[in-house]
C-alpha cells in the first residue's frame, strides 16, 4: 500500500499543498504540514485498510492545517512578538542563583558538621526520625532506651543545629 500512497501522494501534492496553503498561508508551513499528512496518512495505512485514500489525505491535511492555525492562535494570545530582547533576557531563571547554590551548599556543609559534633546515639535518632521515616516509639524499642531519651536526643540535635545555622546567619 505504500506505494499505492507515494503514487496518490505525488500526483496530489500540488493540489495538497494549495489547500493547506489557503489555510495556513505559509509556504513553508503549507510544505511541513504536506509532509506530516504523508507520514499520518501512511501509518493510518499500516494500521487499517481506508478506502478512499485520496479524501483521506486531503481531510487529514485540512485537519493538520486547522489544528497549526489554532495553535498558533494561542500562542499569539500568550506570547508578546513586541517585547525588547534585553526584557526577554532579563527575566529571572526559575533556578536559584549560583550565590544562593553556594548559600545553601555552605549551609548544609555546617549542617553535616554540626550532625558529625553530636553523640552517636542522637544522630542516629535523627537518621531514622527524618531518613528511614521511623517513629518515636519504634526508635525507643529498636534502641532499648525510654521514649523521652529519644525526644531529649531529638531536642539536642535540634537546638545544636539551629545554634550553628544562627552562628552561621551571623
Amino acid at each position: 500500500m505504500s506505494a499505492a500512497l507515494n503514487a496518490i501522494f505525488q500526483s496530489h501534492r500540488r493540489s495538497l499543498l494549495w489547500t493547506v496553503m489557503r489555510i495556513v498561508r505559509d509556504p513553508q508551513t503549507a510544505e511541513d504540514l504536506a509532509q506530516e499528512t504523508y507520514l499520518k496518512v501512511r501509518k493510518a495505512l499500516e494500521t487499517r485498510p481506508i478506502e478512499h485514500v485520496e479524501s483521506f489525505l486531503f481531510q487529514t491535511a485540512r485537519n493538520l492545517a486547522i489544528d497549526h492555525q489554532r495553535r498558533k492562535a494561542v500562542r499569539n494570545r500568550y506570547e508578546a512578538s513586541d517585547a525588547a530582547r534585553e526584557d526577554i533576557e532579563n527575566v529571572a531563571a526559575a533556578e536559584p542563583s549560583i550565590e544562593d547554590d553556594l548559600i545553601q551548599q555552605q549551609r548544609w556543609r555546617a549542617f553535616e558538621d554540626a550532625l558529625a559534633e553530636l553523640p552517636v546515639r542522637a544522630r542516629t535518632v535523627w537518621s531514622m526520625i527524618h531518613l528511614q521515616g521511623r517513629t518515636c516509639a519504634e526508635i525507643a524499642e529498636h534502641l532499648g532506651v525510654s521514649r523521652n531519651t529519644v525526644y531529649n536526643d531529638i531536642k539536642l540535635v535540634m537546638g545544636h543545629c539551629q545554634d550553628v545555622l544562627a552562628r552561621l546567619e551571623d
